[in-house]
């Protein structure tokens, strides 16, 4: 398989479904490890809006991987609040996370697109921790709000550990998404049903 195949094939399958750029992040590590490449973590930084359409990444190293996988690590506990308030693991990830978010994001900038009208470039190449910066703040801003921490939801699909921010009409969605966890689910019911009408 051609190089530029792989990196499409490893972009098509990460996931921006979850409502936030931090759980987005979390997303990462389902079913399999996705952040595990330079070319993959700048699809990924591509994908979640972080920047701007056609932003250069080229100047992404080798360390900017275990950058971001340092920071979906310590976001994870928060939200998925696996550990109490005052436990040693909460508070080490709460320090990260804070952190993180002192540094300033990537500065936008509104320029004159090819049609006249403004669209929003970057201010320069973004560097790592302006990245983690904007991820950080994100999380910063969702574990603050307690709207949207009410609205937090994990995946009721069989071994899916996605939390994603649920904003359907009556707060009844069950699934990361209707596509995925919500398809298999439905299989496996159609598959039960037919079982038992054999027997």
């Amino acid at each position: 398989m051609a190089l530029g195949t792989a990196t499409a094939a490893h972009a098509y399958e990460l996931r921006f479904d979850t409502g936030r750029v931090c759980l987005d992040l979390l997303a990462t590590t389902h079913p399999v490890e996705r952040l595990s490449s330079v070319e993959v973590l700048r699809a990924w930084i591509a994908g979640s809006g972080l920047v701007p359409a056609g932003t250069s990444l080229a100047h992404a190293d080798s360390s900017w991987p275990a950058a971001f996988r340092e920071l979906r690590d310590a976001v994870a506990p928060l939200v998925r609040a696996r550990s109490r308030p005052g436990a040693p693991s909460r508070d080490r990830a709460l320090a990260r996370v804070n952190d993180l978010a002192r540094a300033a994001p990537p500065a936008p900038r509104a320029v004159p697109g090819d049609d006249g009208a403004l669209v929003r470039c970057l201010d320069g190449p973004p560097a790592l921790a302006a990245l983690l910066a904007a991820v950080a703040r994100d999380a910063v801003d969702l574990l603050t709000d307690p709207v949207a921490r009410a609205s937090l939801r994990q995946c009721e699909g069989d071994n899916c550990p996605i939390v994603y921010v649920d904003t359907s009409r009556g707060r009844r969605r069950r699934w990361c998404s209707s596509e995925v966890c919500g398809n298999r689910e439905r299989v496996a019911r159609h598959r039960r049903r037919a079982a038992l009408t054999r027997t």
